[in-house]
């Protein structure tokens, strides 16, 4: 019998470098090739729909190279999969499942599958606790006879239906939301996957054999429907006969997941959390600072709460626990609507925004090589004939930023300039506004800026080699941005009735015009309703 893959996972394991690899903005261009042939194999047989001057891609690329990743980057095995998917998402009209599930419905099965602490790790990703030690029969009993009550109907079975919600809830909530967050490092990468805490301890060989078609459920409904969506599983208190069951548990996985789980010892358990996470984001009762078990309501970290405005502080919990998406709003607004039905009635209410000043400086979407493909061209770079991309320095860049497909810190890759025609970004500044904020002081971390100096940067701006682009805000104010080696800045320069004679904004490379990494792609027409 195999042995369960005891210890932490490599001090590597917890560094951007490592988890970028074959994600959106980080892919070499033996990848991207797969990338693109798989979106004409996907719109050939009508599964994907390419984004039109009118209409969005039917699916984000962060959600199309999930699919890779699992498949190993081959097309016709991601096609595979993704048509397996798309067809079980249709027969069990799954898009209209989630808007109409009973919301107490839904947070039964949330109180028995990992829940959502409100925290997330060191780069971004979210972290989920599940506790299997409070799943007695008593529990799991009353939960399987409340399922095959439940309204929820299809052919799959309700159980499965219940679970599908937790999981959409997690790609068209939780993973938005972080991506979203401003100060999180490589924000040209959208945030899709999850960190889990499994804590085994105190469970019996009875309870794990009462639970295994439970727990089975979650992992084969991931691997077949939302592959790629699991960084680690740390799994804490794993009992003496744990080798023993590790047998059937492994054959839930694939390979690929499998690799991911990492069986700690007491010892190794704060040491190895604190290498993903920060303390005050690690539960109490494994060392850390959150006061957080299974069953409360998630803990919202600050750095998500300073950019979320909550309609009414009493629907934070409809907000946190119940089935929730993200909407595209005016002017780069993410509009939070809770969905679901009440007592048999449909419910639908905005319940929280996250505004364009956190969104804009927060991420570049899943489509970011696409939207600034002008500024990235394919290099030669490997001697394996392996290709990676990297944008090329201008006239204003003395030294070329580390190529996507080096295994060099990537602190050293400058984002692409912003596109002239991107809309200005809508400011409305308060008193503290008026004094001059460095970027970093807006994020935690910034892209490092080219070694470019002033008076270098502005000889080449009145040459014509840098454009300057200057949009007019509706308050009559001037958006100017600065070029590289000029403080990587954007002014608001005064030309509106009390607006202040300037507001530094964060780099034009950190700001975002629209949330493209959902899927599916949203409506923003479905906010008239609640304006």
């Amino acid at each position: 019998m195999a042995e369960p893959p005891a210890g932490p996972p490599p001090a590597s394991a917890s560094s951007e470098q490592t988890r970028l690899k074959g994600h959106i903005g980080h892919l070499t261009s033996h990848e991207e090739t797969a990338l693109i042939e798989f979106k004409k194999l996907s719109a050939d047989q009508s599964l994907y729909r390419p984004e039109t001057s009118t209409q969005r891609a039917s699916h984000d690329d962060g959600t199309l190279v999930r699919y890779l990743r699992a498949r190993r980057f081959v097309p016709q095995d991601a096609l595979a999969q993704f048509k397996d998917t798309e067809l079980w998402r249709k027969e069990n009209n799954l898009d209209a499942l989630y808007e109409r599930i009973d919301i107490h419905d839904y947070q039964e099965a949330r109180s028995v599958y990992p829940q959502w602490t409100g925290r997330r790790d060191k780069r971004g990703i979210p972290v989920y606790l599940y506790e299997v030690g409070k799943l007695d029969s008593k529990k799991m009993i009353a939960y399987s006879q409340a399922t095959s009550k439940s309204k929820v109907k299809g052919p799959s079975p309700s159980r499965m239906l219940r679970l599908f919600a937790l999981y959409e809830n997690l790609t068209r909530f939780v993973m938005p939301l972080c991506s979203a967050v401003p100060g999180r490092v490589n924000p040209e990468t959208p945030v899709d996957q999850s960190n889990n805490i499994v804590d085994i301890s105190r469970v019996g060989l009875k309870q794990f054999w009462n639970l295994r078609s439970h727990m089975q459920d979650a992992s084969q409904l991931a691997t077949a429907h939302y592959p790629e969506t699991l960084d680690r599983i740390f799994i804490i208190g794993a009992p003496s006969f744990f080798p023993t069951v590790w047998g059937w548990i492994k054959k839930w996985f694939d390979p690929i997941t499998t690799s991911k789980i990492f069986i700690l010892s007491q010892d190794q358990v704060k040491p190895t959390l604190s290498a993903f996470m920060d303390v005050s984001s690690i539960p109490k009762k494994y060392g850390g600072e959150l006061d957080f078990e299974c069953g409360m309501m998630p803990s919202i970290d600050p750095e998500i709460r300073k950019c979320l405005d909550l309609k009414n502080p009493k629907l934070e919990e409809l907000f946190l626990t119940g089935p929730t998406r993200w909407v595209d709003g005016s002017e780069g607004d993410m509009v939070a609507l809770s969905v679901g039905s009440i007592d048999g009635q449909p419910h639908k209410e905005a319940v929280a925004t996250m505004h364009s000043w956190a969104v804009r400086t927060a991420t570049g979407s899943s489509n970011f090589q696409r939207m600034h493909s002008d500024y990235f061209q394919r290099m030669d770079s490997n001697t394996d004939g392996a290709s990676s991309l990297a944008y090329q320095p201008t006239a204003a860049t003395s030294s070329r930023p580390q190529s996507r497909g080096d295994a060099q810190p990537q602190a050293a890759m400058q984002p692409p300039p912003p596109r002239q025609t991107q809309r200005a970004t809508e400011v409305q500044p308060s008193a503290s506004s008026m004094q001059r904020l460095q970027p970093a002081q807006l994020l935690n971390q910034q892209p490092q800026q080219a070694n470019v100096t002033p008076a270098a940067a502005q000889a080449q701006l009145q040459n014509g080699a840098i454009p300057e682009s200057k949009s007019t805000l509706p308050n009559g104010s001037v958006l100017k941005s600065q070029p590289a080696g000029m403080d990587g800045q954007v002014e608001v320069q005064n030309g509106g009735a009390g607006a202040p004679k300037s507001i530094v904004m964060p780099p034009p490379g950190l700001q975002r015009m629209e949330t493209q990494y959902m899927t599916p792609a949203t409506d923003p027409s479905e906010l008239k309703n609640f304006q």
